[in-house]
This record gives structure tokens, sequence and C-alpha cells, in this order.
């Protein structure tokens, strides 16, 4: 019987109690990788490291995020039926897509043969062809829909319109993080934020701990990179003396509120900046590399942020996202030969001396890394409309219908293409892959069956493939 002074809100919490519990048993039997996931509340820290359920290859994440839509016909998916049709309506329907579109329009860059493999590739990624070998190209990617907000959240969140933890986000939920004086989720993007901002590295419903913290890796000034990392105005022993006040006061707080996953993820947030005074200027720091390597990456942000990535990675982050810059820069609506030579060169010989950098340091067979965005583009020209291209018809409009992306290392098999666009790149025909399939299968690379790895929110077990998803076989190695 309970005390008659009891609140009303206290009845209701303890009797909520032993239903709780029975549902946290009815979890556990379900996925027992649950039982090592305790939260704050429970008095653990949600980032400690934990083993996934199922032995695992992959256990790191690189996601390089070609933000924009990179034409799949002048990059990873050669089209020669293009050629015969240049300047010609293509024997089939033009496809559906955002704008506009008339008649076929030939790459103009150059395809050819590399590696062991045979792999074709274009002359704008010359050096990433170098390890053809080592690089699963999927040709039959396909999304929901030729707009650039909804394909975003899909790539990052597996969900294109309502708010849903990012792909980083579960990673870190389901496998913590190895260094606790830095984040286990970062992302980067020179000159501010892509399209959709921060909601490209958001915990949606999961626990404030697993977002990303976002990184503006245009600066070369550690200070600037991660601001206020370095105390200048009190000494360690204040400092810690302060921090101790803090966390109790924060403590007396909380005792006061909980389950209050807002407030616990402040504490948090402000916990793991105390922490990361001890090695974030270290591990941002890019000049302490040999000049060898410095050299390897080239100059240039893009250079820099995939340096920064392997560092991070090295040094037990778990998920590292590199967009190429702010908004959406791979969006070649016009100019289409100028601007994605020049996007390929700022990218191409830093992504070849990422996987030779982490194959020296023994990290890439256990390091997945994604390239590709959020869809492709059109075979055919993009039709000049009032108000955009100025008249231009150099340009290919957004196309989810079919586009590539490569994947490499943790796990992958290299030295491949997997499924086919038609014969002139516009439709997925030859086993298309959805984008809940790519994360199924970055998920099974990690550990996890992604059917049975969830997060129970508002009477529902929410995944990252919402109830869609497979596992490319042929990708795994």
């Amino acid at each position: 019987m309970f005390p008659s002074a009891m609140s009303r809100r206290e009845l209701l919490t303890r009797a909520g109690v032993g239903m709780g519990l029975l549902g946290l048993t009815q979890l556990m039997g379900d996925a027992g990788f649950l039982a090592s996931h305790a939260n704050a509340a429970d008095g653990l820290n949600p980032l400690a490291p934990k083993k996934p359920p199922f032995p695992a290859k992959a256990k790191r994440v690189i996601h390089i995020f070609a933000n924009g839509g990179p034409s799949q016909v002048d990059t990873f998916d050669p089209k020669p039926a293009l050629d015969k049709y240049a300047g010609k309506t293509l024997p089939t329907t033009n496809l559906r897509t955002e704008r506009r579109t008339g008649a076929a329009f030939p790459s103009p860059f150059k395809f050819q043969k590399y590696g062991k493999s045979g792999l074709e590739i274009s002359e704008i990624f010359a050096n990433t062809a170098k390890h053809a070998d080592d690089i699963c190209v999927i040709r039959s990617m396909h999304a929901d829909v030729p707009n650039h907000e909804p394909s975003f959240l899909l790539m990052n969140c597996g969900e294109p319109r309502q708010i849903r933890p990012s792909m980083g986000s579960w990673v870190t939920y389901g496998l913590g993080t190895e260094n606790q004086n830095l984040p286990g989720f970062v992302a980067m993007c020179p000159n501010g934020y892509p399209l959709q901002e921060n909601q490209n590295w958001q915990s949606g419903f999961l626990p404030g701990v697993f977002q990303g913290t976002y990184v503006d890796s245009k600066h070369t000034d550690v200070e600037k990179l991660v601001e206020y990392v370095k105390n200048k105005v009190t000494s360690k022993t204040d400092q810690r003396k302060q921090l101790d006040l803090l966390a109790r006061l924060n403590g007396m707080h909380q005792s006061a509120r909980p389950n209050d996953p807002q407030l616990e993820a402040r504490i948090q947030s402000f916990e793991l900046a105390a922490r990361m005074q001890t090695e974030a200027g270290e591990a941002f720091d890019v000049t302490k590399e040999p000049k060898h390597v410095l050299e390897a990456y080239g100059p240039g942000e893009q250079a820099r942020s995939l340096l920064l990535a392997r560092r991070l990675i090295e040094r037990g982050v778990r998920f590292v996202q590199v967009s190429h810059g702010p908004v959406q820069p791979w969006d070649s609506h016009d100019d289409l030969e100028k601007e994605h030579r020049r996007l390929a060169g700022q990218v191409d010989k830093a992504i070849a001396a990422l996987i030779s950098d982490l194959k020296r340091l023994g990290l890439f067979e256990e390091t997945l890394i994604l390239w590709g965005g959020e869809f492709g583009r059109t075979p055919v020209v993009e039709l000049p409309t009032p108000g955009s291209n100025q008249g231009k018809v150099n340009g290919r409009d957004h196309n989810h219908w079919g586009f590539s992306v490569w994947l490499a290392g943790g796990g992958v098999k290299g030295g491949q293409a997997i499924g086919a666009t038609d014969e002139f790149g516009f439709k997925a025909v030859e086993k298309p892959i959805h984008v809940h399939d790519l994360h199924a299968t970055m998920l099974h690379l990690l550990g996890f069956d992604h059917e049975k790895f969830t997060y129970r929110y508002a009477g529902r077990d929410f995944r990252l493939t919402d109830v869609h998803g497979k596992v490319v076989k042929e990708v795994l190695a």
C-alpha cells in the first residue's frame, strides 16, 4: 500500500517500475546486445565501448559524403551508348525528375579499366582508381524522390521526412566509442553546414549523447577548429575544482528531474567538452603529421578533412562523416564538365592517400569507407527554365532512379561492380539496391542484424532501416 503523502507523480513513477522491468526483460530476450546498453540513468557511461551481437570485420566508419549528387555516368558507371545518341532523344522515354530534361548528354570524361579487376572508373578519379581492387562500386542504387532535402535525410537517417537518428548516431549507440576524451561521432564540413544542417547528424529520439559533433574543417588553427579547447584563464587545479562543483550542482538539479533526456545530454556534453581538453588539441593538429603524409593528401580543405578523419579514427572515434562543402556542392545543373572536374580534383588525391594511410597503419581492414551522394544525375541534359541555369544546356538534373556509391575496407569485397543501370544510366535495372539495403549491409559489416537493432520510442521499436532493407551479400568479402 502506498503512503498517503505520496504525490501523484511519485505514485505513477513507482507503479511503472514493474511494467518497465517486464518490458526490459522482453527486449533483452529479443536482442541480447541490449543488455550492455544501459543509459546514463543507470550510472553507466552510454559511450563506453560495446561489442556487437555478431562477429564483425568493421569497427569504425568514414562516410565521405559527396553532397549534392555526383553524376554516376561521369564517375563510376560508364555508358558508351550515350555517345551514339549525343544530342538526340533517347529511344526510351526520359524518366520524370525534378526539372525538364532533353537529349542524351555523353560524359565529357574518359573511362578506363584499373587494377587486376579491370574496374572501369572515370579519369576525374584517377588517383582513387589506383585502389580499384579495394573498392566495391554499387551501380544500382536508388532512392525515393529527386529532391535534395528528403534525399539527404534518407541517406543519412534512413527516413526522408520525419526526425530520425542519423546513421552515425545509431552506430555510436550500438558500439559506443573507444576514446572517451573525443566525441564518438564527428561530422565535418568546411565553410558551413550541408543542406539540412545538423539534421544530417542528429540523434533524433536516441539520447543526445549520440548526436554528431560538428567541426568546420576549413580552419587550420586548432583553437578555431575546436573552440575553447584550451583553457587560458584558470589552472588545471582550479578548473578541476570548478568542474567538481558543477558536477555536484548538476547532480542536485538532475535528481529532482529524473529521466530528462535533454538535461542528461547537456550534462554529458559539458563533461565531454572538459575531457576533450586533454586530447582534442593533439588529435585535430594535422601539422604533427610527417611531411610525406601531408604531401600525399595534398593541399586544400578536402585533404585536411580526410586527414583529420584518419587521425580521429586512429584515436578511437567510431564514426566520422566528411561532407564536401556547404549546402550541395556536387549539384551540377550547369557547367558539369568544369564543376565535376573541379570537385573531384579537390578530393581524389586525398581519398587515395586515406586508403593508403589506413593500410599503412593497419586500420583499413577494420574501417568501413562509404563514398557517394544522396542521389545521382540524369544521363540527359537538363533544359533551362526561367530563373535558373541562365539558359545553359550543359548540366544534368537530379536522378534518384539509379546512381552509384562505393564501399571499401571493413569486410568489403573489393574490385567489383554490383548491379547495373540501363544502357544509358537512367534507372537501376539489374539488382536494384535501395538506400535501406545499403544501411542494412553496413550494419551487417559492423556486427548488427538491422531487423533486431532497435530502439523503443513512443511505443514502437524503431530501426535505421525502418521496415525495409536487405543485406547485399555480394558486398561481403
